[in-house]
């Protein structure tokens, strides 16, 4: 990416431009110029910033012009900073299609409160990122804008449903994403992308005012948060969208007590995987910090329970998002699977059991069109479930687990692959603080050794592992019930590799 002709060597974070704006050595239409020639450099293969926001050179020049006030610095936190939103997030003037044709023409009246806090904290909209259709996977493609690539494999996906904004901040295309979360779709793609995410919870910044495409669900909700290559930034914006952060920015890990585990869930961990959560607990244990291995079973039960929540409508307010529009494959078929009635799924699990589709067969126990009487059970299921974790965790701070099972997906492949990403669904379950920080890569030793499976989602696992030399690979870091989301970040500093920030 094009840098600014300034002293600094690279003003490609948060941290970085925000003080370089500050003590004028560089200014905000250079800083904004200098992303835009990333994004043109980096389109054709991400195709990731599908909406260019044409006011954003005229903000730019008045936040400079404002900056030359006494003190107005201390009152722009994000002074300079470009950043990404996801396409659902309200942008006036722009439009949230959702990937959906007869969206194409649906303009934003205003801003999200969100969009607004930031711009109030001077950050510049740059514009907005690519979705997923209807964000009901975790691949970012629709026909609306077409298919994001990752930055570093043409023929794989950044994940979803945050996707597009993942993909620019890995690619330095903007040092500072927001993003939402309901079923990991900030934690998967950074994962994926090989970049860090904060999602707090849904008392401190709500969904920000994202487009709500399940209004059906009340007992669990989309959350707002924030993409960026390293935790530090990730700090910066939280507080400048005035996330409460108690100063734990200590460097050691003394009187820190982290539970953790490698388990993901019904899909097994890929090799670096593995290795992933193992390299950042021994980076914990070298910090000081006091290190319980936990029994996973718990987050295996919340990732069902919360699927079931999900899918309590039959997709029902997902499928009216259409209006006659025709859905792509992937969501057609996870439509199709989710109208199916109760009273037939234990036919077609059993024969989905003869056909060595064990993982499908559960999923179709698990899920589908619920009344009121079943969906207050779900509910009170989840409030026994929070009570036993509680009791489970209550000598610890945080949780150390995978993101999700596999590297960043092939392209085509998010459909059968759901349930990679459910090492993800506790927190969201439980609205717990949580997020992901970078660890570590695929080594070449680590595309196979799963053991031969008939079931066609453990083949798409073990597919997904081939080729993958290179590729990130993340963990996730959940707060316990009684901390917040300055444990995740100061946990996340330790677990960070040096030279990252």
């Amino acid at each position: 990416m094009a840098t600014p002709a300034s002293p600094e060597p690279r003003l490609d974070s948060v941290v970085a431009i925000v003080a370089a704006v500050r003590d004028r050595r560089v200014t905000t239409v250079d800083v904004l110029a200098a992303h835009r020639a990333g994004h043109a450099a980096t389109h054709q293969h991400l195709n990731a910033l599908v909406q260019l926001r044409p006011e954003a050179e005229a903000e730019a020049r008045a936040i400079d012009a404002a900056l030359l006030g006494p003190g107005a610095a201390l009152h722009r936190p994000l002074a300079g900073v470009p950043v990404s939103v996801k396409e659902c997030f309200p942008v006036a003037g722009l439009r949230t299609t959702l990937g959906i044709e007869c969206r194409r023409h649906a303009v934003d009246a205003a801003d999200s409160p969100l969009v607004a806090r930031l711009q109030a904290a001077g950050a510049v909209i740059v514009g907005k990122a690519n979705v997923p259709q209807a964000m009901y996977l975790h691949e970012t493609d629709n026909p609306v804008w077409g298919r994001t690539n990752h930055p570093l494999a043409a023929d794989r996906g950044p994940g979803g449903s945050s996707g597009g904004d993942a993909a620019l901040v890995a690619a330095g295309v903007v040092p500072l994403a927001v993003g939402t979360d309901l079923a990991g779709s900030l934690r998967q793609p950074a994962h994926a992308c090989g970049i860090a995410t904060l999602m707090p919870r849904s008392a401190v910044l709500g969904d920000g005012g994202a487009f709500d495409t399940m209004p059906h669900l009340t007992v669990v909700r989309p959350r707002a948060g924030f993409l960026a290559r390293s935790v530090a930034d990730l700090a910066l914006a939280a507080e400048a969208a005035d996330v409460p952060l108690v100063a734990e920015a200590t460097a050691a890990g003394n009187g820190l007590r982290i539970g953790w585990w490698d388990d993901a869930g019904c899909v097994p961990a890929s090799p670096a995987v593995s290795r992933g959560v193992a390299e950042a607990v021994a980076r914990l244990g070298a910090a000081g910090v006091r290190l319980v291995p936990l029994d996973p079973a718990i987050a295996a039960e919340a990732a069902w329970l919360h699927l079931a929540i999900l899918a309590a409508d039959g997709g029902r307010h997902v499928r009216a998002l259409f209006a006659g529009s025709r859905p792509i494959p992937g969501v057609a078929r996870l439509l199709r699977i989710a109208a199916l009635p109760r009273s037939l799924r234990p036919l077609v699990a059993a024969v989905a059991r003869i056909t060595g589709r064990r993982l499908e067969a559960e999923a179709m126990v698990q899920t589908g069109p619920r009344d009121a009487a079943e969906v207050a059970a779900l509910a009170l299921a989840r409030m026994d479930l929070a009570a036993r974790f509680a009791a489970m965790v209550a000598d610890c701070d945080a949780i150390v687990c995978p993101v999700s099972a596999v590297p960043a997906l092939r392209h085509g492949t998010a459909a059968r692959l759901i349930l990679a990403a459910a090492p993800c669904l506790l927190a969201n379950l439980l609205d717990l603080a949580a997020g992901a920080v970078p660890v570590t890569t695929v080594q070449p030793d680590e595309e196979t050794g799963r053991a031969p499976s008939r079931d066609p989602v453990l083949r798409a696992a073990a597919a997904t592992d081939r080729g993958s030399r290179g590729l990130p690979i993340g963990v996730q870091v959940i707060a316990t019930p009684t901390r917040d989301e300055a444990t995740v970040l100061r946990v996340m500093r330790l677990i960070e590799v040096p030279g990252s920030t």
